[in-house]
């Protein structure tokens, strides 16, 4: 596993949160930034659809997570439908920030200030590692499907 004390603050934070949830796994410092999820598969030499991008959105006013493959766009009409929400639209930068202490490009599936609401990609689960960013944009760490939902407490759901 990489040496805590040389990732990123962000990154140390997302490292705390998955020991204390039992998870263990190695957060990998990327020499350039992976802001895309083509970026970071291309960086890991793994398929887009493997990885776990970390998306917020507001719904009817309030953010929730989204953690959505890589292999395809979030539909907004299937969002909406499938967590029950009347309005929903992605989050602005600052409402990113605010609501996970990071930066988009680098936005984690935990390590937030406080829990969000979170719903995973029914299409991640196809699979067997996932790729997620850890907190900030040069980092990222391999998940099993389980171990994400798990973190998480993920509802699993259609986004496509």
């Amino acid at each position: 596993m990489s040496e805590t004390p040389s990732l990123p603050e962000r990154s140390r934070l997302v490292h705390e949160h998955l020991v204390d949830a039992g998870v263990e796994t190695a957060i990998r410092v990327l020499p350039d930034s992976a802001r895309t999820a083509v970026e970071a598969a291309a960086a890991i030499g793994c398929d887009v659809a493997a990885i776990a991008n970390s998306l917020v959105f507001l719904a009817d006013g309030v953010p929730v997570l989204v953690l959505t493959s890589g292999g395809h766009r979030v539909e907004l009409s299937t969002l909406r439908a499938s967590i029950g929400a009347d309005d929903v639209s992605m989050a602005p930068a600052s409402v990113v920030r605010s609501a996970t202490g990071q930066a988009i490009g680098g936005v984690a599936p935990v390590g937030h200030p406080a829990p969000l609401r979170t719903f995973i990609d029914e299409a991640l689960r196809n699979h067997r590692e996932l790729w997620a960013a850890a907190g900030h944009p040069h980092t990222v760490m391999p998940l099993t499907f389980d171990e994400l939902r798990r973190i998480t407490d993920a509802t699993v759901i259609a986004v496509a």
